[in-house]
Formats: C-alpha cells, sequence, structure tokens
C-alpha cells in the first residue's frame, strides 16, 4: 500500500507527469496491439502462400504419376488405315473425311477413292471429296483431319470463293487425302 500511496502523491504534486505517463502507456499499448495485429497478418499471409503451393503441387501430382493422364492429347487409335483389301481402306479414308466434314457441318458433293495413283505402290490409298463448307469452318475441319487417326495427309486442296456478290456464302473445295494402309508397313 505503501507504494500505491507514494505514486499518488507524486502525480498529485507534478499533473504534467501523469498526462505524460498516461499518453506514454496509451502509446506503448497502442504500439503492442499494432505489432500484435502484424503478427497476425503475416502469419495469415504465409497460410495462404503454403496453401497456393499446396495446390500446384497438388494439381501437379496426380498429371505426374499415372502415365494415362500424360497422353491426354494424343488422339486414339491406328495411325494406318484398316482394312483386309484396298477397297475396304479405300471406304475407310471416305468415312473419316465424309465424317470430319459434317462435323464441320460441311455438305459433302462428290468424293471418289484413287486406288490406282501414283502413290498406290508405295501403300497409301487417295480420296477426293468436293464440299461445300462456312469459311470460318475450313481451317478447323483441316485440323481435325490432319490431326486426328488415322494420321491423314492433305495432297490437293483447292477452294473456290463463292460466286456473286452474297456475303456469307459457303466456299466450294475440292479436297485431296492421302493415309497409309495397315497391311503395307
Amino acid at each position: 500500500m505503501m507504494n500505491k500511496q507514494r505514486i499518488e502523491a507524486l502525480l498529485a504534486r507534478f499533473p504534467l507527469a501523469a498526462v505524460i505517463s498516461y499518453f506514454a502507456l496509451i502509446v506503448a499499448f497502442a504500439f503492442i496491439a499494432m505489432d500484435n495485429a502484424l503478427q497476425v497478418l503475416q502469419r495469415r499471409d504465409a497460410v495462404v502462400a503454403a496453401s497456393e503451393i499446396l495446390h500446384q503441387i497438388e494439381v501437379r501430382g496426380p498429371a505426374r504419376t499415372p502415365a494415362v493422364a500424360a497422353d491426354a492429347g494424343i488422339p486414339t487409335g491406328s495411325p494406318f488405315l484398316e482394312g483386309t483389301t484396298v477397297s475396304v481402306a479405300g471406304a475407310a479414308l471416305l468415312q473419316r473425311v465424309t465424317a470430319a466434314t459434317r462435323r464441320a457441318n460441311g455438305n459433302t458433293l462428290s468424293s471418289q477413292v484413287d486406288l490406282k495413283g501414283p502413290m498406290s505402290k508405295t501403300g497409301f490409298v487417295t480420296a477426293t471429296s468436293v464440299f461445300e463448307i462456312d469459311p470460318a469452318r475450313l481451317q478447323p475441319l483441316l485440323y481435325d483431319l490432319e490431326a486426328g487417326m488415322p494420321f491423314l495427309f492433305v495432297e490437293e486442296l483447292a477452294v473456290q470463293a463463292p460466286s456473286g456478290s452474297a456475303e456469307g456464302g459457303k466456299l466450294r473445295v475440292v479436297l485431296g487425302v492421302s493415309a497409309q494402309r495397315q497391311g503395307s508397313r
């Protein structure tokens, strides 16, 4: 009790010291509160950074382990035309070209298989297709043909612009593609 009375007597004698010590305590408590708040924010930032790193590791982790997931961009199927005879392989080639044209919203006008062309001796089958297609759909069609299975090679591409001044008309395309037969490796 003696210390409390001494402090009260000192503060009563020097009121300016009481005010200064009061503001010093407020500043000290404010500094401690700010320091604690900054430490909490730093810890929160560290937790966010650690969780981002963990998320990146979790996302990459499954893609590395199974070999099947790594090959997701590779088309499935045989790179060669299937068919026991040249005629069956030619029909499969025409079917592939017609299906790709249909997926691109094209209209096939005519098609034919060239079984005795200059490349037939090396085991290739060539097909020619004439179709109409929107100009914006030609590039996706060509990509579909060249990126899929079996491997197709564009041998001939002739594009005729729409006749007249009608905007938005369809292109008339003559497309020659070839593919290697399975049995001729």
